[in-house]
């Protein structure tokens, strides 16, 4: 019985190991002219988009590329447009953007369904599932609920972003292991107090004395997830009501999270604005003119 357990366990980490390996080699590089339009959705979608500067809006336009080039969107019982992959896209980055050099290679495809789903990735009256890392046979899957990822964008002071929440597990994941501990970013020396302030923090919402989302107390690897989307969605107030998790965060992320939501509202880019691109010119004469 134990012995076609381990003998079980043993050919599934082959079979990951290899296809780890396949897309190691098989990895893509953006080739392409970032697509005007798609510069004009992430304007009007992405508040972080707006806080770049010029460099590294270019930066994130290839990472944003470069993932969708590895990493198919498929819809399920819906359509996905642009805006859809961007903003899958972007969720992917977001959290790794001050890692020029980080490739998810152990995703290969986000499964987008209309609404939320059950356990049994079926959707019915008691689906209530919004996001989902896969695993087993699904490993190397994400399923996201269109309508949440839509709303995680279009709401961004709820400290809720389920899309980057999911990839943040992900990130965690890297390491081999879903334990709230992402040992590819945290520096050593931070990773007990990393540890003990997750206890501390789980222990306060058990309490009812902290504000933030109870289902960060299921475990230390939510917990990560759920306060990566407060430090992305509101970093002004998390440092203000949890200064020592702010600072633990900017360490794991590098970035402060602050700076990276300065500006407060996404563009609108008419024919006569200023072209996206930074070119100085009006969109008309620039990226748009071909559109």
């Amino acid at each position: 019985m134990y012995e076609k357990i381990i003998l079980a366990i043993i050919l599934l980490l082959i079979i990951l190991l290899i296809r780890y390996i396949k897309k190691k080699n098989a990895w893509k590089i953006p080739k392409e002219k970032f697509p005007a339009n798609w510069r004009i959705i992430l304007s009007e979608k992405l508040i972080f988009y707006n806080n770049l500067n010029e460099e590294e809006k270019k930066h994130f336009e290839f990472k944003i590329q470069e993932f969708l080039l590895n990493c198919r969107i498929t819809g399920i019982k819906t359509e996905v447009d642009d805006t859809d992959k961007l903003l899958i896209a972007s969720s992917a980055i977001i959290p790794i953007f001050e890692f020029p050099e980080w490739r998810y290679l152990n995703i290969d495809e986000v499964l987008l369904y209309p609404t939320s789903f059950n356990m049994d990735f079926g959707v019915n009256s008691d689906s209530t599932v919004l996001g989902m890392v896969g695993s087993g046979v699904m490993e190397g899957k994400m399923i996201l609920s269109k309508q949440s990822l839509i709303n995680g964008f279009r709401n961004e002071t709820d400290k809720k972003n389920t899309a980057i929440h999911e990839f943040v597990h992900l990130i965690d994941k890297s390491d081999g292991a879903i334990d709230g501990v992402p040992k590819l970013l945290l520096e050593k020396q931070y990773t007990i107090p990393w540890i003990d302030l997750i206890k501390q923090k789980i222990d306060e919402i058990y309490k009812g004395k902290s504000d933030i989302n109870p289902y960060g107390a299921t475990s230390k690897a939510e917990f990560f997830s759920v306060i990566s989307e407060y430090f992305f969605e509101r970093p002004e107030l998390l440092k203000k009501k949890h200064p020592e998790l702010y600072k633990l965060l900017e360490q794991i992320f590098k970035t402060d999270g602050i700076s990276r939501f300065k500006i407060k509202k996404r563009k609108v880019t008419g024919r006569n604005s200023p072209c996206p691109c930074g070119s100085g010119k009006k969109f008309k004469h620039c990226c748009g003119k071909d559109l």
